[in-house]
């Protein structure tokens, strides 16, 4: 651990890295990670680059609040909860509203919060180890991070209230059947293919990609009237870019060059008169 229980790595192919580094409390959320943690999602905002990219060290992406911080506080505990919650929150909803696509690298215990964290990004790989649990009623508690806000909207109200009221655990390949995270691969895999993930959209189009992104957090509201408006005029103010226009131009053209007949001369065959 560096000494900061959040840190941000800016890499040199246009990735922002926010990375939980409290590996020995499993990156649980007391009142300075939480702060730490809101702070670095401000910084990361203000300069996004092209992608970021939200992953934890050590074997657990994060456990949630952190319990250990909450007890013993007598008539004081509702307003440390208080505090750590709209820390957390915050962080919560600047990485919701970042204007790049975000991915999240989930590995071993995703629980509490965590599971919000987690899911604020566009798409989330989670390791095989990945084990969500949201965990809150079994302690006598309600869900915070946006859980009860994004579960609905990702699974539907059943499934959510099934993770919500019954601490049902989901492993990574529950979670990828479910639809609550993108794709699952193998623990020692999960780095490398997030980070490629992230690398890939950081070299994308990124008007292309800011507007896209935008069009999904926008139609989850909208009468599809008004999305569909809203996605004419976004494509229209795209397609009149220089950039679209040099990529379907490239497009097309190799696409011209794949059908064209080939240019290798034919050999006639020549057979000996006997």
């Amino acid at each position: 651990m560096s000494g900061q229980p959040v840190r941000i790595i800016r890499h040199p192919d246009g990735i922002v890295e926010l990375l939980l580094d409290d590996p020995t409390r499993a990156n649980a959320l007391d009142l300075p990670t939480a702060e730490a943690l809101r702070d670095a999602a401000a910084q990361v905002a203000a300069d996004p680059g092209g992608a970021v990219l939200l992953r934890a060290a050590g074997g657990n992406f994060c456990v949630g609040g952190d319990l250990r911080a909450f007890a013993g506080r007598g008539a004081d505990t509702s307003s440390y909860v208080h505090a750590v919650a709209t820390a957390a929150h915050e962080a919560v909803r600047v990485l919701h509203e970042v204007p790049v696509p975000v991915v999240t690298a989930v590995r071993g215990a995703a629980a509490g919060g965590g599971i919000g964290l987690a899911l604020t990004g566009d798409l989330v790989v989670a390791a095989r180890s990945a084990r969500f649990r949201l965990a809150y009623t079994a302690i006598g508690l309600t869900p915070d991070c946006g859980a009860s806000w994004v579960l609905q909207r990702l699974l539907g109200p059943r499934r959510a209230a099934d993770l919500i009221l019954t601490n049902r655990v989901l492993t990574g390949d529950d979670a990828e059947r479910w639809g609550l995270v993108s794709w699952v691969v193998e623990d020692a895999e999960l780095d490398d293919t997030a980070y490629r993930t992230a690398a890939g959209l950081a070299a994308g189009s990124t008007p292309a990609l800011r507007a896209a992104k935008g069009l999904l957090r926008a139609g989850s509201g909208a009468r599809l009237e008004e999305h569909l408006a809203a996605e004419a005029r976004s494509i229209a103010a795209l397609a009149g870019g220089a950039e679209a226009q040099a990529a379907m131009d490239s497009f097309l053209a190799a696409r011209s060059r794949s059908r064209a007949p080939s240019a290798r001369p034919v050999r006639e065959e020549t057979r000996s008169v006997s």
